[in-house]
């Protein structure tokens, strides 16, 4: 009787102790986004919706707005995503059902280190080894080619919004491939081996029986890798050229929400110029939640639909 008392007890100990931990994380979320809109309140005052419709960012004259660098945080990502998803998926099926073994190990483990490399690291290699590149190969072939497009008219400069794609490209890669990876390996070796035994090739297999099991996975996997994108800070600040301007082509530099605030806040000339900056704070903690929250709807939608499968 005492026994089984002291186990109650030890039960409602650890039931409240872990949801005071739960709990927490929604009072930090809180108490943040309090703070961010109290600081941002003379900007939202000041500009109110043309805050976030406007362009122009003069902090001399005391305008900000921040339509250029949403623009460019959301076309960045978006971009750098659609070039790594099928990268990322690829690799993944290859170290998991295609690679001989000690070959996949070999590459999970580089694809691991990757993931591991400081952003500030990218950055440098960027500004070092792929924006010359870029200026003096890919955008002059691009232009002289493709030019007549307005994704791909202009100058050379190097830095710019197709820089910082590359960047966050290879960047979100390793983070994608790594999750994917670990989504595959949890499918049953058994439902392999029916599709096989029933005559499957091995695409068939993988198409039949592999990547529907894992698909609410990948997409998560694919969720996260965009969350990773639009906070990237460092790198993108180092090959994206930093100017606010709203521009149709991939050549011209650009400017992103992280970069701003990491470029300007600590150097804000006024009050407003720093409220400003706090906005802007504030809208990329709107974007980032409403992408995780639609990419939570998404997986929910898809594993209701399955009936199942790697969550």
């Amino acid at each position: 009787m005492v026994n089984s008392d002291k186990h109650r007890n030890g039960d409602a100990l650890f039931k409240g102790i872990a949801q005071f931990f739960a709990l927490s994380i929604i009072a930090i979320l809180l108490l943040m986004t309090y703070r961010m809109v109290a600081e941002s309140m003379p900007s939202i005052r000041a500009f109110g919706v043309s805050f976030i419709s406007g362009s122009n960012w003069d902090a001399v004259q005391g305008q900000f707005a921040a339509l250029p660098y949403l623009y460019g945080s959301v076309v960045s990502s978006l971009l750098a995503l659609l070039l790594a998803a099928p990268l990322s998926l690829g690799c993944a099926l290859f170290i998991t059902e295609l690679a001989p073994k000690r070959l996949g190990v070999a590459i999970a483990t580089l694809v691991e280190l990757l993931a591991a490399i400081p952003s500030v690291i990218y950055g440098l290699w960027g500004i070092m080894v792929m924006v010359p590149w870029l200026q003096s190969t890919v955008q002059p072939f691009l232009i002289e080619h493709f030019g007549f497009i307005p994704l791909f008219s202009g100058a050379p400069y190097g830095v710019s919004m197709l820089a910082a794609v590359f960047i966050l490209m290879i960047m979100i890669i390793p983070i994608i491939t790594s999750i994917t990876k670990e989504v595959l390996l949890a499918v049953p070796q058994s439902q392999k081996e029916a599709a096989l035994a029933l005559g499957a090739t091995r695409w068939e297999m993988i198409r039949i029986a592999v990547l529907p099991y894992g698909r609410s996975g990948m997409l998560g996997a694919v969720i996260l890798g965009l969350g990773r994108a639009i906070g990237e800070t460092m790198a993108v600040t180092m090959v994206i050229g930093n100017t606010p301007q709203i521009s149709l082509s991939l050549l011209a530099p650009a400017y992103t929400m992280p970069s701003v605030i990491a470029n300007e806040f600590a150097e804000a000339s006024s009050k407003l110029h720093s409220a400003a900056l706090m906005e802007i704070g504030l809208i990329l903690l709107v974007v980032t939640l409403i992408v995780n929250s639609l990419a939570r709807l998404l997986l929910w939608s898809v594993s209701r639909k399955l009936g199942g499968g790697a969550k």
